[in-house]
């Protein structure tokens, strides 16, 4: 993750004074996508073996679903306040967001 860190530094910071107000948000969303990598391993509906109809969500489901929310603002108020558009060239989270896509659908393919 220190190579992420980094990452998002140099997308965001331009200066000192940007170093001050987004490193700690992105140690958060650095945080967010350890905790959200974390809780994808984990059984996200509890099926009744007895009745497959009745299901529920689990614990790490719904709070999948709150740190996902969470890590979006983050990126949200990253992305705005770096001044990139839409329009920009490709920046460095979408290349990341990009090559993740990737390597999971390459993984996927596996096997």
């Amino acid at each position: 993750m220190r190579d992420r860190r980094q990452e998002l530094i140099n997308y965001c910071c331009k200066s000192d004074e940007d170093r001050i107000v987004f490193v700690p948000l992105i140690e958060e969303a650095i945080f967010l996508e350890k905790r959200l990598e974390d809780l994808k391993k984990l059984p996200f509906i509890k099926i009744n073996p007895k009745n497959p109809a009745q299901q529920k969500n689990t614990p790490a489901q719904k709070q999948y679903k709150e740190l996902l929310q969470q890590y979006t603002n983050v990126i949200k108020v990253l992305t705005r306040a770096t001044g990139q558009d839409e329009g920009d060239e490709e920046s460095p989270l979408r290349k990341w967001v990009r090559k993740q896509g990737t390597m999971d659908s390459n993984q996927s393919g596996k096997g």
